[in-house]
């Protein structure tokens, strides 16, 4: 078809959002839009709202507080199941961010880990079951923290204790002695090893390489009653990831997120870790840099995707029956919506250095 029969896009029914994040590095998608305005050009003025937890999240998610949200893939599949929440049909609109997710184990521990090479040798010398966080029952981390656990032989339900911390709670815990290590986002694990707390032993790229990590989810209703807000929402998301492709533009998008209203966490301890500098550590595989667009490649979301979380939620005695798990992903996956969003107007992704 040629360009001049393609229809512009429909005006956003809804001008105004509010978006959730909580205070991690890969909420830099919803900063950046922000702070540039991406959203003006595709009719949106987007309104940040940081939470506290990812409960807060789900909470806000649920009652129509907030349009739309970073979030944890895993809640959003959790919440379509009614695992960690109310049961609601939910949507990913698109995939965020991949990789940049890490484990940190308390110094003595990533000491004896190194020392040995043996996670269960070094769990040993606790005399006592490690207790580890993660972020959310059906989370992404939670996810994480399980397969690595089970990678090294170790039994995540029987083998440790396990709690869920909101991600800026972790750092204080660890060094306060109230955990042994966690499963989380940066730029927490940096901010661990600034302090001293904690050491990075491992990151969610050597489990899943470019596994998806946050989308950008809404409930199904607000979909079905705004699809022109929601194209245009991912148009505007799209651009931001795009623009995050530069490393200059990590560097210039930490200075934000580092601002009290964000991270509130100095842009030294976020940017090496954005541009996937993570220093030597014990990882079995050199670390995956966090992807935010890389020419499209990251944002399409996949039903396969969303299955290995269905996947893992029955692996670990979270799901049983006959749920159709193929088709609750795809459900989940706003995979048609998102191709249609960028063939009404791409991202352009601005040149801005």
């Amino acid at each position: 078809m040629s360009p001049m029969n393609i229809s512009p896009p429909a005006a956003p029914e809804r001008a105004h959002l509010r978006l959730g994040f909580v205070a991690l590095s890969d909420a830099a998608p919803l900063i950046v839009a922000q702070r540039l305005n991406l959203g003006a050009r595709h009719g949106l003025t987007l309104e940040l709202s940081r939470q506290p937890s990812w409960a807060a999240v789900r909470d806000k998610l649920l009652s129509g507080e907030l349009d739309a949200a970073h979030a944890l893939y895993g809640l959003v599949c959790g919440l379509q199941l009614g695992i960690g929440g109310p049961q609601a049909d939910m949507a990913a609109l698109m995939v965020l961010n991949r990789n940049g997710q890490a484990i940190t184990l308390s110094r003595g521990l990533a000491d004896a880990y190194r020392e040995t090479a043996s996670v269960r040798a070094a769990f040993a010398t606790l005399g006592r079951k490690p207790l580890l966080a993660q972020t959310f029952p059906t989370g992404t981390h939670a996810m994480w923290l399980n397969a690595w656990l089970a990678s090294h032989g170790i039994d995540p339900l029987r083998d440790v204790r396990s709690v869920v911390i909101p991600p800026p709670e972790m750092v204080a815990a660890l060094a306060g002695g109230e955990l042994d290590g966690f499963c989380a986002g940066e730029p927490w694990h940096a901010v661990a090893e600034a302090c001293g707390a904690g050491r990075t032993v491992a990151v969610t790229s050597e489990i899943w390489p470019d596994h998806p990590e946050k989308v950008l989810a809404t409930r199904r209703d607000f979909v079905a009653l705004y699809p022109a807000t929601a194209r245009a929402l991912v148009r505007t998301l799209v651009d931001a990831c795009a623009w995050l492709d530069s490393a200059a533009h990590r560097r210039e998008a930490a200075d934000w997120l580092a601002s009290p209203d964000a991270l509130g966490v100095p842009a030294r301890l976020i940017a090496p870790r954005l541009l996937g500098d993570y220093g030597a550590g014990p990882f079995a595989t050199p670390p995956l840099p966090i992807r935010f667009h890389d020419g499209g490649t990251v944002n399409r979301p996949d039903p396969r995707e969303g299955r290995w979380f269905l996947s893992q939620y029955r692996r670990w005695g979270m799901l049983d029956g006959s749920h159709d798990d193929a088709g609750i992903a795809a459900a989940i996956a706003q995979t048609a919506l998102y191709d249609a969003a960028v063939a009404e107007g791409g991202a352009a992704g601005p040149s801005r250095v």
